[in-house]
Formats: structure tokens, C-alpha cells, sequence
């Protein structure tokens, strides 16, 4: 059962590739369909097969949805106030045009620690178009570094959920894992962002194919200071991160109204929203018709459905994967072997490429090494970071089909299938690998 759960997993993700590239069927369709077909085979009861899609789908737009929503309408008044122009341009003027994708990995390896790399993208996916557009880049290049760069210290730093988490569960210091997380990623980084120089670069895709350079000149006569456009940006991530701080094990506002109050306005919905009102002030005049159905603001939400049903289709996909009991097989076929510091990196990357999302795949890999800890000599505090950075490496390996993010990354980046496969998929493989040989070089002396 458990070879045949593996060749299906593989079947159905050929099928998903297959079909959207080849058939030009809608990814929705193509996730939805995967999500029954890999239900009937792999033997799940009719059940459970649509109690796993509609919990998988509700999941994961009541995790990210309105966030989705949120920024698309934040970037839609970037763009239309021509704010997110005047922001490319003043950051341009600091890194000159030719590393703009360095820019946005930097960028996103720092918004991600304390911000989902879903949101943060999501976030930053504005301003990484107008720079590019500026810069005169393909956008391949920017997103993908920005998508690597996110997507580093949201697996490997605290305090991102995942990471907290397996250290709770290993009682691992998490000071010791922020450090070791930290040594580990900036590498990481580094060669994702050289990954996407060599590779992404080749993919020429328009930032703004809709947008000429004498539309932007047009509307950047009437756009927001810098400063000013920064802001929609800026505060809903000042206030996920004193959310994150508030919610750090030593309590530092403690546990009365003040970390009630950081609970809710720096959580993503209530932030994004807040990013959305700041928003309304960026255009020199806010008419009434901007917030229509037929504005700028129904702009906005058309284009964030299509995003969001992908999106809900993944994590329906992924949800069926998880509740099929693959990543279970997969996770205790491989802790029976002895591969030492290695062990945690292949069962996250295995449960992680099975059933998609990266904190369920930290988790559950946790949850896994948790009764090996002390027969496998991981005893001391060094040990235990460094188990828990592993698994975060693994939980990189890799973002594909069954991944919310690589939809979040290919719709919002105007990239097929096929180019998310190349760009996103084999990214986040360099960059896990990456991660995984650097713990593995810093455990030689020290485990």
C-alpha cells in the first residue's frame, strides 16, 4: 500500500502538469480533479474524500484569503496612485537597477520572519512588479528571489509558526534555533538568489504587460511620496511582528489586554485591512467611484478570485494527500534508517512534498523525531536547533502543485505550469538542499 501511495502521489502530480501545460486545463479544475482521483485510488472512503477537499479548501482561504484579497487591493492603489513606482524608484536609487533581485530577496528573507511567505508575497508583489518594470528585468527573475527569499527564514527562523513549534516540541532553546536558523538561511539565500540570476533570468516575462513606460511617466505626475506609498507595506508588517513578539514563550507585553490587543490587530487579516485603509489615502483625490464595483477596488477583487480559488484548489489537493496517511508512510519508512542529521531533512522533505504545506510537514516531522531524539545522540542544545533548522530545510523541499505557495507565486508572477515547475519548484530544491548541507557541515564538529 505504501509503494502504491507513493507511484499515485507521482501519477497525480504528472496528471495535474500534464493537463494544465499540455491540455490547458484550468489549474482549479486540475487541482480539484487530482484531489478526487488520488481519494478513489488510494482507497479513502467516499467520506473522507469530501470532507478533506472542503476542509482542505475552507482551510485554506480562511487562512489566507482575505489576505489575498487584501493586498491585491493594496496593489491595485499602489499601482493606479502610481505609489509603487515612486517606491521602485527611490529603492533603485540605493541598489542601482541591475540588483533589483537581490533587493527583493533581502526584502523578503526579512519581512518572512516575523510574516507567512504566502502574505508576504502577497505584500510585497506590488512593488516587486514596479521594480521591475523600472529596472527593465523580466519579472521571473525578481519574484523568484523574492519567493526564495521569503520562503528561507519562513521555514528555518522563529518566530514564524513552524519553527516555534518544532522547537516546543523537541525543547529545543529557541534562541539557540533563531541563531542557528539565522547562520543557516543567509547562505541559503544567497544561492537562491544566484539560482535565479542563472535561470530565471532566461524567462522573460513583463511585469506590467499592460502598462507602457509613457503610462507610468503619466502616472507618477500625481503619485505619492515614497514615504507615503511605503506605508500600506510597511505598518501591517510592524504590526504582524509585535503580534509575533507579543506571542514569544517569555510573554514580554504579558498576558493581559496589551497582548490581546497586539493578538488582534497584528494578526494578517486585521493588518492587511488596516494596510487597505492606509491605501485609500494614496491617490491625490479618493472618488468615491475608486471604491465601486467597476473601480479600482472591483479591480482588485476579480483578480483576486482567480487567485483565490487556485489557491483553495491546492489546499483542497494537499488536504486529501495529508488525510490519505501518505505522509505518515513516508515519514516512518524513513526514520527507521540511520542517516543521522540527515534523517529529519529527508522525512520533512518527503511529508512536505507529499502533502504540500510546509508548517504541517515541520510538525509532523517534529512529532516524528521527537522519540528518536536521545537514541540518535541529538541531546545536547546545539543538537536540537540544528534538528529543528534541519527540518526546516527539509520543509522547503519542494513547493510544487499540491503547495498554496506555488500558486501564490505563479498567479501573482503571470508564470504557467510549466515555468512555476522550473523556477519555483526546482528553487526552493536548491535552496533546501542548500540549507541541509550547511547544518550537515556545522554538525560535523559540534554533534
Amino acid at each position: 500500500m505504501a509503494v502504491w501511495l507513493i507511484i499515485l502521489l507521482l501519477l497525480t502530480i504528472l496528471f495535474i502538469v500534464i493537463s494544465t501545460v499540455r491540455w490547458k486545463l484550468h489549474p482549479f479544475l486540475a487541482l480539484i480533479f487530482s484531489a478526487f482521483i488520488f481519494g478513489l485510488l488510494s482507497g479513502m472512503n467516499f467520506k473522507d474524500i469530501l470532507s478533506s477537499i472542503t476542509a482542505g479548501f475552507g482551510g485554506t482561504l480562511g487562512s489566507i484569503g482575505i489576505v489575498i484579497v487584501a493586498g491585491t487591493i493594496i496593489g491595485v492603489f499602489l499601482e493606479r496612485s502610481g505609489g509603487a513606482f515612486t517606491m521602485a524608484e527611490s529603492i533603485l536609487k540605493i541598489t542601482g537597477k541591475k540588483n533589483v533581485p537581490l533587493a527583493m530577496g533581502i526584502i523578503g528573507y526579512i519581512v518572512s520572519i516575523p510574516v507567512f511567505c504566502d502574505s508576504g508575497f502577497v505584500i510585497l508583489s506590488p512593488l516587486n512588479k514596479a521594480m521591475s518594470k523600472r529596472a527593465k528585468i523580466t519579472l521571473a527573475v525578481s519574484a523568484i528571489t523574492l519567493s526564495l527569499g521569503l520562503y528561507a527564514t519562513h521555514t528555518m527562523v522563529p518566530p514564524t509558526p513552524g519553527p516555534v513549534a518544532a522547537a516546543g516540541i523537541l525543547n529545543a532553546d529557541l534562541g539557540i534555533v533563531i541563531i542557528w536558523g539565522l547562520i543557516v538561511s543567509i547562505p541559503s539565500l544567497i544561492v537562491g538568489w544566484l539560482f535565479a540570476l542563472k535561470f530565471a533570468s532566461k524567462i522573460q516575462i513583463d511585469p506590467e504587460p499592460d502598462m507602457t513606460e509613457e503610462e507610468i511617466s503619466n502616472t507618477m505626475k500625481d503619485a505619492p511620496s515614497s514615504k507615503k506609498a511605503f506605508l500600506p507595506l510597511i505598518v501591517p508588517i510592524i504590526l504582524i511582528v509585535f503580534k509575533s513578539i507579543s506571542d514569544f514563550p517569555t510573554r514580554p507585553f504579558g498576558d493581559g489586554a496589551l497582548r490581546t490587543f497586539f493578538g488582534f490587530i497584528g494578526h494578517p487579516v486585521t493588518a492587511l485591512i488596516i494596510g487597505v485603509l492606509i491605501a485609500f489615502l494614496l491617490p491625490k483625490k479618493l472618488e468615491k467611484n475608486m471604491l465601486s464595483v467597476n473601480g479600482w477596488v472591483g479591480k482588485a477583487v476579480l483578480n483576486a478570485g482567480v487567485i483565490i480559488l487556485i489557491t483553495g484548489a491546492g489546499g483542497a489537493f494537499g488536504k486529501v494527500l495529508q488525510n490519505s496517511g501518505i505522509a505518515s508512510v513516508l515519514g516512518e519508512s524513513l526514520a527507521n534508517a540511520k542517516l543521522g542529521i540527515w534523517l529529519p531533512f529527508l522525512i520533512a522533505a518527503a511529508i512536505k512534498s507529499a502533502q504540500g504545506s510546509s508548517t504541517v510537514a515541520i510538525i509532523t516531522t517534529a512529532s516524528l523525531m521527537a522519540p528518536l531524539m536521545d537514541p540518535l545522540g541529538f541531546t545536547a542544545p546545539i543538537a536540537k536547533a540544528l534538528v529543528v533548522v534541519a527540518i526546516g530545510a527539509g520543509s522547503m523541499v519542494v513547493s510544487h502543485a499540491n503547495d498554496s505557495y506555488f500558486w501564490v507565486v505563479t498567479q501573482f508572477s503571470n508564470m504557467d505550469v510549466k515555468t512555476g515547475y522550473k523556477l519555483q519548484t526546482f528553487g526552493t530544491l536548491v535552496e533546501g538542499l542548500t540549507a541541509a548541507i550547511i547544518v550537515w557541515l556545522i554538525s560535523i564538529p559540534l554533534i
